[in-house]
């Protein structure tokens, strides 16, 4: 199901069938830094349930990203909601098959989620949290319009991760 269209991208739920193309990222340590390494077939799988479960509880999660011209997926890209020290908020979350990094994608992808965010959902407000050493995904949410508003540290694979909040509110 088609959930938004760009110029050049189509937005659609996850399916099972999915599974090799999410792998093709999620399984890429160049992509997973920011995670500590790549996923295992069981993560992959694991993501696909939690975005899922999104869709039937919230109605949104994380997208496939396929170029329209072609069909090809090339990531995933939607809104997710996630807990910060400060409460919850809604989170524009993107990933990207290396291969397809700085052609615009990621930009075109979280700007649309965003209007979605506004103009659907009726968010004030959505955030990008990002881990602070990851200078490609906070140049977006830079070009998406958002300012850091606060900082936390995650605990994922026994590793602490200093993450860094951008946001933007639906006045800015």
């Amino acid at each position: 199901m088609t959930i938004l269209e760009t110029e050049r991208l189509r937005l659609r739920e996850m399916t099972d069938a999915d599974f090799p193309a999410l792998a093709a990222f999620l399984q890429d340590s160049r992509v997973m830094y920011a995670y500590e390494g790549a996923f295992s077939d069981d993560e992959v799988h694991a993501w696909l349930r939690r975005n899922f479960e999104r869709y039937l509880a919230d109605g949104f999660g994380l997208w496939v990203v396929e170029l329209k011209a072609t069909g090809e997926v090339i990531g995933d890209c939607g809104i997710m909601r996630q807990e910060t020290p400060s409460g919850e908020v809604l989170e524009i979350s993107y990933h990207l098959r290396f291969d397809h990094w700085r052609n615009g994608y990621a930009i075109e992808a979280a700007s649309a989620c965003k209007h979605h965010a506004f103009d659907v959902l009726g968010a004030s407000e959505v955030c990008s949290i990002i881990r602070s050493t990851n200078a490609a995904s906070m140049n977006v949410a830079i070009r998406n319009g958002m300012v850091v508003r606060g900082q936390f540290t995650k605990h994922y694979k026994g590793v602490d991760m200093p993450h860094l909040v951008f946001a933007v509110s639906r006045d800015a």
